[in-house]
């Protein structure tokens, strides 16, 4: 057992111990939506050197945060993946990127991986206005891909592609963030692009905003 941080019986000081150290919970955010091989977690979290991913991996897997797996032929690779425990966490991770987002250093269109964008959409998105509405959105971006169904004022995301949708969002990370959250519309220069029902992309659209900064 590793030496504790803090000698200190809040629980907050406990989650500092497992995931209090650079790029952890970052890593936790990248499995959010499921199992990742070791490249992908690098290819989304730049700056971060492949000594130091395999300790936070080594780390959370320590602190049964995160496990190792191989998935079945014709795949046959080991991934990465959140434990049923270590996927509780999307909760504070949440509610962290809400707190933070106030603050005026939130460079909003500095880079986003896509797992950060889904995350961002269940954090952001305006309870009152979407009680009373469902829908089934897609967002293809250039290499993944998320279907996210809302209902009773919750968004549900799941990572894959489904024909059950009734409008696919198109582009990369920072189109999402000017389209939904800079409200610069579809289809230009930079900006998502629709395929299927336009009522229900722009619907989709007006359910979020980002907090207001402190200070403002």
């Amino acid at each position: 057992m590793q030496k504790r941080w803090y000698d200190d019986a809040c629980g907050t000081a406990l989650a500092l111990e497992f995931v209090g150290e650079r790029w952890s919970l970052l890593v936790i955010r990248e499995l959010m939506f499921g199992p990742r091989r070791f490249g992908e977690i690098k290819t989304n979290l730049p700056g971060i050197s492949a000594n130091v991913l395999t300790q936070r991996l080594g780390s959370l897997e320590a602190a049964s945060i995160v496990m190792r797996r191989r998935l079945p032929s014709p795949a046959n690779v080991q991934v990465y993946d959140l434990t049923d425990w270590g996927r509780e966490a999307e909760m504070a991770i949440r509610e962290m990127g809400r707190w933070a987002a106030r603050s005026p250093r939130h460079d909003p269109f500095a880079f986003m991986s896509t797992a950060s964008a889904m995350i961002s959409l269940r954090t952001f998105v305006d309870p009152a206005k979407a009680l009373a509405q469902t829908m089934t959105v897609a967002f293809r971006f250039p290499d993944d891909a998320f279907v996210a169904r809302l209902a009773d004022g919750e968004i549900a995301v799941a990572r894959g592609e489904s024909n059950e949708v009734e409008a696919t969002l198109v582009g990369d990370t920072m189109a999402l963030r000017r389209t939904i959250y800079g409200k610069n519309g579809f289809d230009g220069g930079g900006l998502l692009s629709i395929a299927g029902d336009r009522n229900v992309a722009q619907r989709f659209v007006d359910l979020f905003a980002l907090p207001t900064k402190i200070g403002a």
